[in-house]
């Protein structure tokens, strides 16, 4: 186990930005994501569980829900397992937190507050290509924003790949600093400086009680029992591919079921949010052959 928290397991997550002891950690992550667009002032956490107006609609309960003092709500969550539906769940989401603002009676005029949700995807998926997607109610064929009650941010983690040297702005170490920080042995050299200094100081496992040890350390088995998980499934499907297409025969059969293999092999590895450098290297393949097996 690493001498700091993972923060993409449920507890870890949790712990650093969901507590009243550090929501100063959740309001400065707040204010670096948000930038100029918005200056957060003060927070305050929220109850998560949303239960519902009628028997047919479900619970909700997010990972982080909180409030800055005019109004406006955040929802921030972590994902780690891929779902096919996730970007409907988000909306979903917002929206709920919009019909939470409704009033009853003539003297509601529809005024809302704003509603942001920030997402962090430990995956990739369509139609999110890059790190960071910015979404927002706006003209089709203008662009301008026409609605700004409802945002969503969503953070494609494996899209980071930027090394410590190459972080230039708070955000870009903030995000470094998420996703290795379960890997460092000691506060990096910058960390002190500001708030990541508290950020790995709560991230100490040394702190935590033993019940919050417990809880920790079986958060931190279920995310890996999940990624083990996932590799396998990689390699079963890289394997069957192959076997599958050496099987077919001779000639144009061999040679069809290699590329089915091959085809079979980088839709697992596309599932499993590897990049297309890394699976033109694996499958000996250019990056344009790659996009245009998996666009067949």
């Amino acid at each position: 186990m690493g001498k700091f928290m993972n923060p993409f397991t449920d507890v870890g997550f949790k712990h650093l930005f969901g507590r009243e002891v550090s929501k100063d950690l959740l309001l400065e992550l707040l204010r670096v994501i948000l930038g100029d667009e918005r200056r957060v002032k003060r927070i305050s956490l929220l109850n998560k569980e949303k239960v519902p107006k009628s028997m047919d609609q479900k619970v909700v309960i997010y990972d982080i829900l909180c409030e800055d003092e005019d109004g406006t709500k955040f929802i921030v969550e972590i994902q780690n397992q891929y779902q096919d539906y996730f970007l409907d769940r988000a909306l979903y989401y917002l929206c709920r937190m919009i019909d939470e603002q409704g009033l009853k009676g003539s003297a509601w005029n529809y005024e809302i507050y704003p509603v942001y949700g920030i997402f962090f995807l430990n995956f990739k998926i369509a139609p999110l290509t890059k790190f960071r997607t910015d979404v927002i109610l706006a003209d089709r064929e203008t662009g301008k924003m026409v609605n700004s009650k409802m945002r969503h941010i969503y953070l494609s983690l494996p899209y980071f790949t930027k090394q410590e040297n190459e972080c230039e702005t708070d955000f870009d170490r903030w995000i470094y600093l998420l996703k290795n920080m379960d890997s460092f042995k000691e506060i990096p050299e910058y960390a002190p400086k500001s708030v990541f200094g508290k950020i790995l100081e709560v991230a100490n496992v040394a702190s935590l009680s033993p019940e919050e040890r417990l809880e920790y350390d079986q958060a931190l088995k279920h995310y890996r029992d999940y990624n083990n998980t996932m590799h396998t499934q990689y390699r079963q499907g890289k394997e069957k591919g192959l076997a599958e297409g050496e099987a077919i025969g001779l000639a144009k059969g061999l040679a069809e079921g290699k590329a089915k293999g091959i085809r079979q092999m980088l839709q697992n590895m596309q599932e499993m949010g590897i990049d297309i450098t890394t699976m033109a290297k694996i499958a000996k393949l250019s990056e344009a052959e790659v996009t245009n097996i998996l666009q067949e």
